[in-house]
């Protein structure tokens, strides 16, 4: 934001108030929010088990393999997983509307480019 409130807007000042800008910011948040908190709800039961439930995360499957053990290596399972939903999500949701946007503020700032030269 300007200080001074004759100065023009940036163009992403311009842009960040548009329908097609907030569906962006929308479809991003309904995607990252609830992964968040369901990857750390998972992450903490881990981290709880672990603290007070000892017996149970000591629980043999078999060989030298605890419960433990396991839910420690889904913990990389999930992240990795989260990933790939992310990118799908963006290229499926995200790209598209993104594209548009930054079409347009190319196209807006293309004419004041070629001014300044």
């Amino acid at each position: 934001m300007s200080v001074y409130k004759s100065a023009p807007a940036t163009v992403y000042e311009r842009f960040q108030g548009t329908a097609e800008f907030q569906e962006l910011r929308r479809r991003f948040r309904r995607f990252v929010f609830p992964m968040t908190a369901a990857f750390l709800s998972w992450y903490l039961l881990y981290v709880v088990l672990s603290g007070w439930a000892r017996d149970f995360m000591g629980t043999q499957l078999f060989g030298a393999v605890n419960i433990a053990l396991v839910f420690g290596l889904l913990q990389f399972v999930s992240t990795f997983l989260i990933a790939y939903l992310y990118a799908r999500h963006a290229e499926r949701r995200l790209d598209p509307v993104s594209d548009e946007i930054r079409a347009r503020i190319e196209a807006e700032s293309a004419p004041a480019a070629e001014e300044a030269r």
